[in-house]
């Protein structure tokens, strides 16, 4: 199982790291997910996620994307966007996912830290814990 710290990554980097481990088919655990950084203007960025949310199909709204508040469920959906969900490779990596906010004491091994996922010279960004608080998430 690899392990990667979330805290004081840039999402988009991350993702992409974690989805090519995932499709190689190794387990990944993120943790901190609250901790990580989504790049852009903090009030157009909890716009566009605000948007996201709101969107609905008008034949079936039951059949509507879901996007989450809760921060490591947020991350969690977000990575999903970066594996090929419609094949069932995608799917089977999906499942060996897992997200936790903060260090669970059932994780054990050496956490891994993504050196191309740190930030370079970003001035606007937001944490996914902020963007969440901005949806409507209290925790």
């Amino acid at each position: 199982m690899i392990i990667y710290d979330g805290t004081n990554m840039v999402f988009g980097r991350l993702a992409s790291t974690i989805s090519k481990e995932l499709m190689k088919g190794e387990q990944v655990a993120l943790i901190n997910a609250e901790k990580v950084l989504v790049s852009g203007d903090e009030k157009f960025t909890s716009e566009r996620y605000k948007t996201k949310r709101a969107l609905k199909n008008k034949s079936n709204p039951e059949k509507s994307p879901k996007y989450p508040r809760v921060p490591h469920l947020l991350v969690k959906r977000m990575v999903r966007g970066m594996l090929p969900w419609k094949k069932a490779k995608g799917r089977n990596a999906y499942r060996m996912l897992k997200v936790y906010s903060g260090k669970p004491e059932n994780i054990e091994g050496n956490v891994q830290v993504c050196e191309k996922c740190r930030p370079k010279n970003i001035s606007k960004y937001i944490t996914v814990k902020e963007l969440c608080k901005h949806l409507g998430y209290e925790g």
